[in-house]
């Protein structure tokens, strides 16, 4: 993340202030606070807002429940804003992505990683096939694996995702991830110059609308 940000950025993180939408129990926030001007955390789990408060305390560091439909910031607040596996969670991603560009200020970009629906493996439950299968036989599939009583989490498409955050200009960062791993620290999944590198690197220009997650700067 802080690789990409760094290779975008027209001007020093360090005079950067940075929301983290749906940023759980703080750790990234944490980390981005030693790079950042001004890093505040929002997510609308109590436990844990309450768990990143008592655990990463920094002079430019803050944490608040808010509802990321809803964002309690005026327009114009934040330079970067991250939302990193967030949209499948909320009920209105839409709504979240309208919230986000009210909150940047013109020019300010935001740090998009999502997964894709068409994905071999759900991460969240590690069941083959979740995310593809249409609502009602998800919920059955999910109920008699024992993992939940309902699929709440709703992945989009490739084209999906496109439609979603059509209001901001997209910048691709998904293939130089693949095709650059030292550069932006993926080598640990994609050793440089491996079989493995050199697959998803043909899978990335041949298929791009099947690979499991993209990595999009968005820019308002």
């Amino acid at each position: 993340m802080l690789a990409v940000l760094d290779d975008f950025l027209q001007k020093p993180l360090a005079d950067c202030d940075v929301l983290n939408v749906g940023g759980s129990a703080g750790a990234i926030d944490n980390f981005l606070a030693d790079h950042a001007s001004r890093v505040i955390g929002i997510d609308i789990d109590d436990g844990a807002i309450k768990h990143a408060q008592e655990n990463f305390v920094k002079d430019n560091l803050e944490f608040q429940v808010a509802d990321a439909l809803n964002l309690p910031f005026d327009d114009a607040s934040f330079d970067i804003v991250i939302c990193s596996h967030v949209y499948e969670h909320v009920p209105d991603p839409v709504r979240m992505f309208a919230e986000i560009h009210r909150v940047l200020r013109p020019g300010g970009i935001c740090y998009f990683s999502a997964g894709n629906r068409l994905m071999w493996n759900e991460p969240h439950y590690d069941l083959p096939l979740l995310a593809i299968l249409p609502r009602p036989l998800a919920h059955i599939y999910i109920r008699l694996a024992g993992k939940a009583d309902r699929y709440h989490e709703k992945h989009l498409t490739f084209w999906g995702l496109k439609s979603l955050v059509r209001n901001f200009a997209r910048n691709d960062y998904t293939i130089r991830l693949i095709n650059e791993p030292s550069r932006f620290h993926t080598d640990y999944m994609l050793p440089a110059g491996s079989m493995k590198t050199r697959i998803a690197g043909i899978v990335a220009g041949w298929f791009y609308w099947a690979l499991p997650g993209y990595i999009w700067v968005l820019q308002k």
